[in-house]
């Protein structure tokens, strides 16, 4: 019986060699019993059989049993290890500057980096400690292979390793080969990690870096709406999660005086801003991701509030958006006294988005004297509307307009107006039409 090895080479079958491969991986693994994956495997043999489809039987059938036995977990994660290590090495790439080398003729490295790694080669490929595969588990060193890995573009196969990968991420954020060697052994120790859009794209050909963005609310206007979808488009292609404001749209039945016909409101664009979400999945590694903040006092509030409800009308659902409130303390007032709230046209009342405090205060007020809201409801039975969308569909979360200005330091300027926050609410960040915020994290193993 002959297998085919990865070069296409025929070779016969050693069954002493599988096993021997399986209990190199076993070291220091108590309850691991490597026969036990060297006898499944070699049950999977046949006539003409890949290495390949070996290998990763293997790690199939170690990770399979990681519910009886926590360290099959390590033990997988050892057999995947050395699975990339041979496709690597399949490649001719023996070495972290072979990689990047590689990289660069498949025009996936930046030239920046290149250069750094071609003139610091010697001391970069020193540096690396492949031995610290080992402190990985299954699903983490999978999840590497499957989303992280550089892959060349035609073959799919990954031309680096989880340690080149990491030491290329260091690269291509560090000034010198002592700040890159210094990085490298910290994210390599996995005591800490750079968020994903740093991990996927720091020294490659588009080193978008920032994890989060975000973005005022597009001008009530065709051009408008249609550039924010654009700006959107392109920050999710590169791994950056979205947080967009919506106050400026005008609402449901406004006058557009271009056709003199009447606005369908905010729902149709947001279910447009869903498609395009889900359509640009983050260079296909991940789903895109968006949350939308809309005022409280805007009038197509109901409809915003029903765009995660499972059931109704599927042409008026936004089943890939992430939906979020931004409240007033005047609102939260009318609720606790339990009176009237009134809900306004964008259109009607443009200058209230860019207002926070006792100016938002006396400006609704105003609004609400002269008569300029399309309805009013009981502000204590909109606040339950809310509870309730977010007690079921886990959208619609709570943020305080007020509370967000007023404590943020970048609001000390005049002029400067916090509108929003981000994609998962941890930051708050001035905006504007010509002014968009970045959110950059990363990770620290306590």
């Amino acid at each position: 019986m002959r297998v085919q090895k990865r070069d296409g080479s025929n070779q016969t079958v050693d069954v002493n060699k599988i096993v021997r491969a399986v209990e190199r991986c076993c070291t220091e693994l108590p309850g691991v019993d490597p026969m036990r994956i060297a006898t499944r495997t070699i049950s999977g043999l046949h006539d003409g059989a890949t290495t390949t489809e070996l290998d990763e039987l293997s790690i199939r059938t170690a990770a399979a049993l990681i519910v009886e036995e926590p360290n099959y977990s390590r033990l997988a994660a050892r057999l995947l290890g050395t699975f990339i290590d041979k496709e690597v090495q399949n490649q001719n790439v023996y070495s972290f500057s072979q990689s990047i080398e590689l990289g660069a003729e498949c025009g996936l490295i930046h030239s920046g980096v290149l250069e750094f790694v071609q003139v610091h080669a010697r001391k970069l490929n020193s540096s690396v400690l492949d031995e610290r595969n080992n402190l990985f588990e299954f699903f983490g060193l999978r999840t590497i292979y499957d989303r992280y890995l550089l892959r060349h573009p035609t073959e799919r196969t990954v031309i680096e390793t989880p340690q080149y990968f990491l030491l290329r991420v260091a690269c291509g954020l560090a000034r010198s080969p002592e700040e890159a060697i210094t990085l490298y052994e910290l994210m390599s120790s996995l005591e800490y990690l750079t968020s994903s859009p740093t991990l996927f794209n720091s020294g490659t050909s588009h080193p978008q870096m920032s994890s989060c963005y975000l973005l005022d609310s597009p001008e009530d206007s065709l051009e408008g709406i249609y550039k924010r979808y654009t700006d959107i488009a392109q920050l999710s292609k590169f791994a950056g999660g979205i947080g967009v404001a919506w106050h400026r749209v005008r609402s449901k039945g406004s006058l557009i005086g271009g056709t003199n016909g009447l606005s369908n409101g905010i729902v149709p664009w947001l279910k447009t801003l869903d498609s395009s979400v889900a359509a640009v999945n983050q260079g296909g590694r991940r789903k895109g991701a968006a949350c939308v903040y809309l005022e409280t006092w805007h009038a197509d509030l109901d409809d915003f509030l029903e765009l995660k409800d499972n059931t109704g009308d599927t042409a008026r659902r936004a089943h890939n958006l992430n939906l979020a409130n931004w409240i007033p303390d005047l609102f939260m007032e009318r609720v606790e006294n339990d009176w009237q709230w009134s809900l306004f046209d964008p259109k009607a009342v443009p200058h209230l988005t860019d207002l926070y405090g006792d100016e938002f205060r006396q400006a609704y007020l105003a609004a609400e004297q002269a008569g300029l809201y399309e309805k009013q409801v009981s502000a204590r039975q909109l606040y339950s509307r809310m509870m309730r969308t977010l007690a079921q569909t886990g959208n619609g979360w709570v943020t305080f307009k007020d509370a967000s200005n007023m404590k943020c330091n970048q609001t000390g300027q005049p002029g400067n107006v916090v509108h929003l926050s981000n994609l998962c609410t941890e930051i708050l960040e001035v905006t504007n039409q010509d002014e968009t915020a970045v959110c950059n994290l990363g990770s620290v193993n306590l």
